[in-house]
């Protein structure tokens, strides 16, 4: 892998993760388009490390308050500032930590086409669509009930389909729960921390236990930080965009990427 496919792999893990169009249908998209070779784990395990540093710098002021509350809740301060919202962090992430410990290698194996990838964009687009409508966008983050918060996170279990999008499906939930979009936003990236920190750990693990070596550090360090500064952006972006705009222009981009694999696919481009 050159330094350039590793910057342009990096962008695309930190553009898109946390923007709603699905990190995972991007990246086995692009060597699929571009007729690359797969980067293999180590690789994904050093993006996904980008957009948690990007994660962690971010909100860091927030991750900061955050953990004083959990520390305060394990002292028997239960009305610690930000204590409901921590307790919710850990109880929405659940569900999204059983659903990969369950059926990653599941997905893995049979869901990792890009047939099932456009479908997946385009319905996706669709709830999105729907959210926008039903939605009556009005609880901020100290409004989120334990109900919101668990609704969010069944939806974040469905992010393991290539296609679906963390952050997509995550802020479609908090739409339909009511939630104004930053608040969604917010919340969906608090839930992706862990969810992203135990998949680094998981696979990091993975990577020891197999003794896989990096054979090509300086490609690896160029991902990582393109994942970083990008996702850092990315984030930036969607909080300031989400606060005076809708999610129409992902639907749309869902919905024209979608049509567009399955055209390729249909017309034996690829």
């Amino acid at each position: 892998m050159t330094i350039l496919q590793a910057i342009i792999f990096g962008a695309v893990q930190g553009l898109t993760e946390f923007l709603p169009v699905s990190s995972t249908a991007h990246l086995i998209l692009l060597p699929w388009v571009a007729g690359w070779p797969d980067p293999g784990l180590s690789f994904d395990v050093a993006l996904h490390l980008g957009t948690l540093l990007a994660l962690l710098i971010y909100f860091r002021a927030e991750w900061i308050a955050l953990l004083t509350s959990a520390l305060g809740i394990l002292r028997g301060r239960t009305q610690a500032p930000d204590a409901q919202t921590a307790m919710q962090i850990v109880a929405a992430t659940i569900p999204g930590a059983l659903a990969g410990a369950l059926f990653e290698h599941q997905v893995e194996n049979a869901l990792r086409a890009p047939q099932v990838i456009a479908v997946m964009l385009i319905a996706l687009a669709l709830v999105l669509i729907a959210a926008e409508i039903t939605g009556r966008r009005k609880k901020g983050l100290t409004e989120v009930s334990w109900g919101d918060a668990i609704t969010v996170g069944i939806a974040q279990a469905f992010a393991i389909v290539p296609g679906v999008s963390r952050s997509g499906v995550t802020i479609s939930a908090g739409l339909f729960r009511s939630m104004k979009r930053e608040t969604a936003a917010r919340f969906s990236f608090y839930l992706s921390m862990p969810i992203i920190a135990g998949a680094v750990g998981k696979r990091t693990f993975e990577l020891i236990r197999e003794s896989v070596a990096i054979d090509q550090l300086t490609p690896f360090i160029a991902g990582i930080l393109s994942a970083g500064v990008v996702g850092y952006l990315a984030i930036a972006f969607l909080m300031r965009y989400l606060q005076t705009h809708t999610t129409y222009l992902f639907v749309c981009y869902r919905i024209a990427l979608g049509i567009a694999v399955l055209l390729a696919i249909w017309t034996g481009i690829r």
